[in-house]
């Protein structure tokens, strides 16, 4: 749908404001309410999942680098890569937060329309469940955070409390139980639904899949009740399929461009971006047939070409470089030249132009990442797969973890081909899936550590860096050695973004109240879930 369409659809929406009176009738009605009979709420649905799904430097600044997915020389990228605060950065506390509370809004005024529409139950149901999918992004990154009180504003509570995390689990696992229960194939499904096309059974899967992510995000901290719901999950009946993924496709053409591509093709951003050490090292030593997916080097010499967002490099897997963080370009003890196995610069291409210091390092593809009407993966049956793998593996009634296993790992490469809008670029040979898998069975022994590396690089490879971040915290994998640079706000790889500094005028007393619930608000206090 095109934007100014929805737009026009959610100005209208923005006067549903209205509050009720003792004696409501014509005489009172306001003539520019919207009521569900007059308005289409299906249109709500298309637009959170769309909000919500574009990222773009929402989790690039910090979040990627913190796992060390990808790494970055720019000054701008020292907030994540080096752990040092320039710029703008505080202002990117705001990023996730924001656009999980735009996307809840919208799934909120959705349900406030179906509310009592029994032709509309599944639509309701599906809200339930991106309520669900958008607060745990939240939740899993500051902590504790509003839920309980959220989009109550209509409701006269513009400052609402602060939930304890451990309390938002356990209404995210109710509802997810009560909705996904709820979601009748007999009935229509949603009409303006990005993620399935109205798919009701599909709709299901993602339930059951969200439930069993939310389950697995326990281990550490309530391994009894994360089995019980993780088992729960599994009977009810997970993704089964990568057609099965939640995603949605970028709309370049109508102004609704992929975020993540375009925060890539800045220029910035593209000449000084790469894949990072810690991730391309794993994926070479365990001769990964993605990296020649996911990664290529600059094709030619010099600046220019380096700089040129328009040229598609070199994908070939011997090439593949990746770049260790914590460095920068600015020629002293920390440049990039210094770096251990530093594969040197591409020399100047002729007169005019300079070498290029990161030519030789690995960067996202360009027609794969940069691909503005490319796709935002937001969860996919190969998590699902580990999820149940790990869950498996921890003697619970799971199935098989090595039937899982070998699951993931083929949907994990069959689902890159959804990253560009072709379909038809990032595409890994079938032949090369299958060889990889019957060298790299399951090992009991290892099994965590396989299985967890696994979730790093496929959704590193899907560009979905805030399931990255949390799942590091929740697994210790991979082991990150933090960057040394000087000024650092932390010396230990972060454990939660601050909260945006605005709490502080907006919602002072419940903010306070959080933080000494919570302990300091600072990228060392550990949430509920990651207990050490």
């Amino acid at each position: 749908m095109k934007k100014k369409y929805i737009l026009g659809f959610l100005l209208a929406g923005a006067t549903f404001m209205a509050g009720c009176t003792k004696n409501f009738d014509e005489v009172n009605t306001n003539p520019n309410a919207v009521s569900g009979d007059l308005f289409n709420p299906n249109y709500l649905l298309s637009q959170a999942q769309f909000t919500f799904s574009q990222t773009g430097y929402d989790q690039l600044l910090f979040q990627s680098m913190w796992t060390q997915s990808l790494a970055s020389t720019f000054s701008y990228y020292s907030n994540g890569d080096k752990y040092v605060l320039g710029g703008s950065g505080i202002g990117y506390y705001n990023r996730t937060w924001n656009r999980g509370y735009q996307a809840l809004t919208l799934v909120d005024e959705m349900k406030n329309l179906v509310a009592g529409n029994a032709d509309l139950s599944n639509l309701d149901a599906c809200g339930t469940i991106l309520r669900v999918l958008f607060i745990q992004r939240v939740t899993d990154l500051y902590g504790d955070v509003p839920y309980s009180q959220e989009g109550q504003a209509k409701n006269g509570i513009f400052t609402p409390v602060f939930d304890q995390q451990e309390d938002i689990y356990a209404a995210m696992l109710s509802q997810l139980e009560t909705a996904t229960a709820a979601l009748d194939a007999t009935k229509a499904g949603p009409t303006a639904d990005l993620f399935y096309g109205g798919d009701v059974a599909r709709w299901k899967k993602l339930g059951y899949t969200l439930m069993l992510k939310v389950a697995m995000r326990m281990t550490k901290v309530n391994a009894t009740e994360a089995r019980e719901w993780a088992e729960k999950a599994y009977a009810g009946g997970t993704m089964s399929a990568i057609t099965d993924n939640a995603k949605t496709y970028a709309d370049n053409a109508n102004g609704n461009g992929n975020d993540n591509a375009a925060a890539l093709l800045v220029a910035d951003d593209f000449r000084e971006v790469r894949w990072g050490k810690t991730l391309i090292d794993y994926m070479k030593a365990n001769n990964d047939p993605r990296v020649s997916a996911i990664a290529e080097i600059t094709n030619g010499n010099g600046k220019l070409l380096n700089e040129d967002r328009t040229r598609p490099g070199i994908s070939t897997f011997a090439s593949q470089v990746g770049m260790p963080n914590g460095y920068d370009l600015l020629g002293g003890n920390r440049d990039i030249s210094t770096a251990t196995g530093y594969p040197g610069a591409t020399p100047a291409n002729g007169d005019g132009d300079a070498p290029a210091p990161l030519g030789r390092y690995s960067r996202p593809r360009l027609l794969v990442y940069d691909d503005r009407s490319g796709a935002n993966i937001v969860l996919t049956y190969g998590e699902s797969e580990l999820l149940l793998a790990e869950a498996a593996s921890r003697g619970w009634n799971t199935g098989v973890a090595a039937t899982h296993w070998a699951n993931a790992l083929r949907a994990n490469m069959l689902t890159l081909s959804q990253m560009n809008s072709s379909g038809t670029v990032a595409v890994v040979d079938g032949g090369d899936i299958t060889t990889y898998i019957a060298a790299h069975p399951l090992v009991p022994a290892t099994a965590l550590e396989q299985i967890n590396m696994e979730y790093y690089v496929h959704t590193s490879a899907t560009f979905n860096f805030n399931e990255t971040f949390a799942n590091y915290r929740r697994s210790g994998f991979p082991v990150i050695t933090a960057p040394t640079y000087v000024g650092q706000y932390s010396t230990t790889t972060p454990r939660r973004m601050p909260y945006p500094v605005t709490l502080t005028q907006t919602n002072g007393a419940n903010y306070q109240a959080a933080v000494a619930s919570q302990g300091a608000d600072n990228f060392n206090t550990r949430v509920w879930w990651d207990v050490q």
